[in-house]
């Protein structure tokens, strides 16, 4: 995905990338993993190997990967993305208990039970309303971790030691 991006951007800045390299990106399998380990074992450069194995999967496309980037711009960024993609699991994964808790706040709002205050019992409530506690603290971190994830921006294209003399 970022070596795709990659290239439309430049293409579309005028550098040499024809059509027909970016549709053999946009067709390309997912990397060959097993491919990119024999790769790094000769290569001994984790992101070289990919490069290597990506442009045995999509040839016409071989000269335009991974032009005028950097490591850092492949492993900045993708780490970036595999962030956000963790988050979207875990946010689903909380909204989805929100759910289910607030029906067991509900089913359970007339149960009386005692409320406790530094661990001391304290005045009477219901189960359902302790429950609403917990949504309550939930529903901020479902709320907080969306606006981390939103908030997540890609890295830039230039790494921290790039030359460009790939240009």
């Amino acid at each position: 995905k970022l070596w795709l991006a990659l290239a439309e951007s430049e293409a579309e800045l005028g550098l040499e990338i024809s059509a027909g390299q970016l549709e053999a990106l946009r067709n390309a399998p997912d990397v060959d993993l097993d491919l990119a380990a024999d790769y790094e074992r000769k290569l001994r450069h984790d992101v070289m190997a990919h490069v290597h194995a990506l442009g045995d999967q999509a040839p016409v496309a071989r000269p335009i990967i991974h032009l005028g980037a950097t490591s850092c711009f492949v492993t900045d960024n993708s780490e970036v993305m595999q962030m956000r993609q963790g988050l979207d699991i875990l946010i689903s994964t909380i909204w989805v208990a929100i759910a289910r808790l607030a029906d067991f706040a509900e089913a359970r709002k007339e149960i009386a039970t005692l409320a406790y205050t530094h661990f001391q019992p304290a005045q009477p409530t219901t189960v359902g309303k302790r429950a609403t506690l917990w949504l309550q603290d939930l529903l901020y971190d479902a709320m907080k971790l969306e606006q981390v994830r939103d908030e997540l921006k890609l890295r830039g294209v230039k790494g921290t030691t790039g030359t460009q003399a790939s240009f």
